[in-house]
């Protein structure tokens, strides 16, 4: 048994003592009549000291508070829809005495009818009682706004059951998520499911985390992207699909990157990046309608106005501007030499790696409103279909909100030679040392062998979408359980939490 502290050592005698007047320590189910916000809902507007004694309610849930004054108990219980408050008293509630044994974050079920008090609070009287489940440690005082928000993040039931808004953050969540599939699916395109579990990891430059199969003897790559699988499928001879599935990046952690991340990507045959932007439009303003109920939405200092039709920016014309350069970026010697002399800590940036890195210092920061980067160089985009008409240059848009990058958006590359040209050139880099370049996937390129159509492709950040929904500025505020070092778990003593933030 561990060493359990003086709170939880009476936490335990309360439970002995509820245990020996007759209550089950843990029962197996509470038959609900109602839940707090339903029983609020049907009283709104009522006036004070009204009561209802024929409207029996049974509801269930956490308790928040408890308040004793003499021979009546005020607590608040809280359950997934809120909090409401319950009455005890001497004279009306069984095993009165017995209250004196419960605890604040115990969870009860009741049974008793609806009245409102002295001040108009909707307030259940409480005939009848039963504890649930005994919490063996007390809930942390302060906890909203404590300075380390770590606690938060690894103890995230905590954060739940103490701060109403971190629910409603991942509610719209899965709100934003019902919607995006929603989206599709009206318009025709499947949703598929691809493996985690890749033989080699492609369809973007980055670290992968590796597993070990047993029974095959063989090593494997936790998915890095959805793509070169969902692409196989326009193969074979699907026309729209899409998915929405975690990705896993051995990368570094920061307010806008977390290893395990969630993505939506969809492929639509025998369409371009101008189609796939113009669907991509349509599906970020009809869930931001359907989330906020207008295009104008508050983030931190800004308020971003998403309404139609959304800003088209140059890739390659507006970094000149911003960064004042006098000659076109796409020439990668002169803009190494011009790297070096004003940015000489980007020096070990490989100079396929610049355009990118100079875009996000110059560029990423002033799009605030969402924003179409259009034609994104070659150099920096593997999997994409050279412009049409303009060399250098792909058919590739990268839509931008909030200073970061919520969805790349392509023509997809579909020649099957030119695809082993690329692949075999980037060989060359992971031989110089880049160990984000994935290595060419074999079986994806055969299935190009065999015939893709041309096709319009997309990624989406779910996770920086809901950021900006939600008004949170760390991707760790929108992860239920983000990835952090791990450390010996233990309760939270309140007396040892911070109080404020600094």
């Amino acid at each position: 048994m561990p060493e359990w502290s003086e709170q939880t050592q009476q936490r335990l005698k309360n439970l002995e003592a509820l245990v020996e007047a007759g209550f089950e320590p843990f029962p197996y189910r509470f038959d609900k009549t109602h839940d707090a916000a339903q029983i609020r809902a049907a009283h709104e507007g009522a006036q004070p000291q009204q009561e209802w004694p024929e409207e029996h309610v049974r509801v269930a849930g956490r308790l928040m508070t408890l308040r004793e004054m003499g021979k009546v108990i005020f607590a608040h219980l809280q359950d997934g829809s809120g909090r409401i408050q319950l009455y005890f008293s001497k004279g009306d509630t069984e095993r009165f005495e017995l209250l004196k044994k419960l605890d604040v974050g115990d969870i009860v079920g009741v049974e008793g009818h609806v009245f409102t008090t002295k001040t108009g609070e909707i307030t259940v009287k409480v005939k009848h009682w039963t504890p649930l489940v005994k919490a063996l440690h007390p809930l942390p005082d302060k906890w909203h706004g404590i300075k380390d928000v770590e606690v938060r993040y690894r103890q995230r039931y905590l954060d739940l059951i103490q701060n109403p808004e971190v629910r409603e953050v991942f509610k719209t969540r899965t709100q934003i998520v019902r919607l995006i599939r929603r989206f599709f699916e009206e318009r025709g395109f499947l949703e598929v499911e691809g493996p985690t579990l890749h033989e080699v990891a492609g369809g973007t430059e980055a670290r992968p985390f590796k597993t070990y199969h047993n029974a095959l003897g063989h090593e494997f790559n936790l998915r890095i992207a959805l793509e070169l699988h969902l692409k196989r499928l326009l193969v074979g001879g699907f026309e729209k699909v899409f998915e929405i599935g975690r990705n896993y990046r051995n990368e570094g952690i920061s307010p806008k990157h977390n290893p395990e991340f969630t993505m939506l990507e969809a492929y639509w045959a025998y369409a371009d990046y101008h189609d796939m932007s113009q669907l991509v439009e349509e599906l970020v303003y009809s869930v931001v309608m359907a989330v906020k109920g207008s295009p104008r939405v508050r983030y931190g200092q800004h308020e971003i106005d998403f309404s139609r039709p959304f800003a088209r920016v140059d890739f390659v014309g507006s970094l000149k501007e911003k960064a004042g350069l006098d000659f076109d970026p796409t020439d990668l010697s002169r803009l190494r030499e011009w790297a070096d002399t004003h940015h000489p800590e980007l020096r070990k940036v490989p100079d396929y790696g610049l355009l990118d890195k100079l875009f996000g210092i110059y560029v990423e920061p002033t799009l605030i409103n969402p924003t179409f980067v259009m034609d994104v160089p070659l150099a920096i985009s593997p999997l994409v279909k050279k412009h049409r008409q303009r060399p250098g240059l792909t058919e590739r848009t990268d839509l931008f909100v909030a200073g970061f990058e919520i969805a790349p958006i392509y023509s997809e590359l579909n020649d099957a030679i030119e695809q082993r040209e690329r692949f075999m050139r980037q060989l060359e880099q992971r031989a110089a040392g880049d160990e984000e370049i994935p290595e060419p996937d074999e079986d994806f390129l055969l299935a190009l062998e065999y015939g893709m159509p041309p096709a319009g492709g997309m990624g989406f950040g779910i996770d920086r979408f809901t950021m900006v929904l939600t008004d949170q500025h760390s991707i760790r505020d929108v992860l239920l359980f983000p990835l952090l070092k791990p450390r010996k778990a233990g309760p939270v003593e309140a007396e040892t939490l911070p109080a404020e933030v600094e």
